[in-house]
């Protein structure tokens, strides 16, 4: 045992995701099991409280997402694993607590309907609802701002850039979009921009009909629009949907 132990300390952690993808199931467990810390970290970040790996419902789908995020890790992708596990496990979590919502709103409603004392105030309670959803995603939104926020520094990029790069006509800012959507489907295009952290201008002129100067002036927008992409960002995919995405 003690030998197995030091043996397993030589490899590194990706050795483990690629043995653990390839159908190890002891390399599996013993991420599953290594890493449940993590795992409740990244879950309480979420919840905003503390999780308890026994009894919370969160943790239990903080696992699943882990064991995911191992099957669909790629070193390509640009991110270590944890840092993409953590965004896995978050996206999870916020579906959780999304379909959760709807479950008790649809749930009360019909208590709602059956019970008289709930229908004294049925506005009063639809308000108040809608006061907690509204809360509850605003805070996760904060969560993923801060994290695309730290992301963006490791490119040495800032969001005060981005709104000064970020293009003022709506036709402009649908195009790059589409440079960024091309960008991100091609692997090499990809690569270049999350490995190297540049957009590779003269290899798109042949691919998009926008000018080498437009790319050039739209190039830290189009970058950081890529990273979002690239990423497990649920709320700024959303908002990308209103420019085009």
């Amino acid at each position: 045992m003690i030998k197995r132990l030091f043996q397993k300390a030589d490899i590194s952690l990706d050795e483990q995701v690629a043995s653990a993808k390839q159908g190890d199931e002891e390399a599996r467990n013993e991420m599953l099991k290594q890493y449940q810390p993590f795992i409740a970290k990244s879950v309480s970040e979420v919840c905003k409280r503390y999780i308890d790996p026994i009894k919370d419902d969160e943790f239990s789908i903080g696992l699943l997402a882990f064991n995911e995020a191992i099957q669909s890790y790629s070193c390509d992708k640009g991110s270590s694993f944890l840092s993409f596990a953590r965004l896995v496990i978050k996206r999870k979590v916020i579906d959780h607590i999304r379909n959760e919502q709807k479950r008790v709103q649809v749930n009360s409603l019909d208590e709602d309907f059956h019970d008289e004392e709930q229908m004294e105030n049925p506005l009063e309670v639809s308000a108040a609802k809608e006061r907690y959803q509204l809360e509850t995603e605003a805070w996760h939104r904060k969560e993923e701002i801060m994290e695309f926020q730290a992301q963006l520094k490791k490119y040495k990029l800032s969001f005060d850039e981005l709104i000064e790069a970020s293009p003022k006509h709506r036709d402009a800012r649908e195009s790059a979009v589409e440079v960024a959507r091309l960008v991100y489907k091609d692997e090499t295009l990809r690569d270049q921009v999350i490995e190297k952290g540049r957009l590779p201008i003269k290899d798109l002129i042949d691919h998009v009909d926008v000018s080498k100067k437009t790319l050039e002036r739209n190039r830290k927008f189009i970058i950081a629009l890529v990273l979002i992409l690239n990423g497990d960002y649920v709320y700024l995919k959303d908002y990308l949907k209103g420019v085009g995405m």
